[in-house]
């Protein structure tokens, strides 16, 4: 959308993206289980069920990259140490021992939180990418200082902002 309200249409992607697991959290539905049911022959409405979202979700990617300069980081994770709790949800297959190679997509894990609103899904999000522990790699995990930018606490921001 532009500065005057008019809405543009940039690309569309058939295929579930890596995004998904947020509008998993605010309508409880899981969407792989559900495309998979759909495409057996199964209505939305029965793959789906009602579809009523709640709370508000935030998804950080975890890349192994330098979070300064974003070039790639290759190498040995000597530690993996995922946060947890409530609402907080990790999609990863990156442990401690593993090789990132490279010759491979950045994105180690996908960080997933959940709140009744969107401070409060702030506020978690700051708290488990505290508690993320990655070592021997460079990542995109220490990346806090965003979420305390009062233009991002309250969702006043555009693509301009960094």
């Amino acid at each position: 959308m532009d500065q005057d309200g008019s809405l543009y249409f940039i690309e569309m992607n058939t295929r579930i993206q890596v995004e998904h697991p947020v509008t998993e959290l605010v309508t409880g539905v899981d969407l792989i289980k559900a495309q998979i049911r759909i495409a057996a022959g199964e209505k939305m409405e029965s793959a789906t069920g009602a579809i009523i979202p709640s709370g508000h979700a935030i998804e950080c990617r975890i890349n192994a990259e330098d979070p300064s300069t974003f070039v790639p980081s290759a190498g040995r994770i000597t530690t993996f140490q995922a946060p947890g709790g409530t609402g907080v949800r990790v999609d990863s297959a990156a442990h401690a021992d593993a090789v990132i190679s490279p010759y491979y997509d950045s994105l180690i894990a996908k960080l997933i939180v959940k709140g009744r609103d969107r401070t409060e899904a702030v506020g978690r999000m700051k708290r488990a990418l505290e508690m993320f522990v990655i070592e021997g790699i460079k990542t995109s995990s220490r990346c806090t200082a965003r979420f305390r930018r009062p233009e991002f606490a309250s969702g006043r921001f555009d693509t301009h902002f960094y």
